[in-house]
């Protein structure tokens, strides 16, 4: 009696080697966009954008006595917080910041323009930067800091802020303007003109910013 046999046709061996390759190349195309998205969703989520950088010495208090102001906007679609600011490496702490977060759109486009040396002092000893007009009514206390910008008094161009207690929290769009105190001594009336270093981070975003010392007396 005679069997009948089956015959079964198997995958080349060419075919699966193809059929292999083309796998591994969608597979990793898939891992590469997946990963890619993942990247640019974050970079585009949490992002600053520091408007500008400002950094005075006084020219002749011994102490090193220096502030610094920047603007900074919150250019992504999340809430973050500006967590850091340094001169030279060195951290201001954050008792040493001085936030206004409510701002017009005048207000926050100004040049951050120093308005002047006086005897109130924010925690530490030697000069405060304080103006009159609008300014001459506000708490003159140790955690307080009022700049009347342009002179014109009440409603407008005023920057008015307390001492922070810990980052500065902004919402999508959202802005602030930052004065701070440098921590004595880190920058010197010889360093009047000089360039230097000032970083402004808000978790990962931000960047170290190149300014030039401006002496004030």
């Amino acid at each position: 009696m005679h069997h009948k046999l089956n015959k079964k046709r198997a995958i080349s061996t060419v075919l699966t080697t193809v059929i292999i390759l083309v796998s591994s190349v969608v597979l990793g195309a898939g891992v590469v966009l997946y990963g890619t998205s993942l990247f640019q969703g974050e970079t585009q989520t949490e992002a600053i954008s520091v408007s500008e950088v400002k950094l005075w010495v006084h020219d002749t208090e011994p102490e090193g006595v220096a502030w610094g102001a920047t603007g900074v906007r919150n250019t992504g679609d999340k809430v973050i917080a500006v967590n850091k600011i340094s001169v030279r490496g060195i951290d201001v702490p954050f008792g040493q910041w001085y936030a206004d977060i409510d701002l017009t759109a005048s207000e926050f486009q100004k040049s951050l323009n120093h308005t002047g040396w006086a005897n109130v002092d924010p925690g530490t000893t030697g000069p405060a930067m304080y103006r009159a007009g609008e300014c001459a009514t506000a708490p003159e206390d140790a955690f307080y800091l009022c700049i009347d910008q342009d002179g014109w008094g009440s409603g407008t161009n005023v920057i008015t802020a307390q001492a922070a207690t810990g980052p500065i929290s902004m919402e999508p769009g959202g802005s602030a303007v930052i004065y701070f105190k440098v921590n004595n001594g880190s920058i010197t009336t010889l360093d009047s003109g000089v360039q230097s270093s000032v970083s402004v981070f808000a978790g990962q975003a931000g960047a170290p910013y190149s300014v030039i010392i401006a002496g004030k007396s």
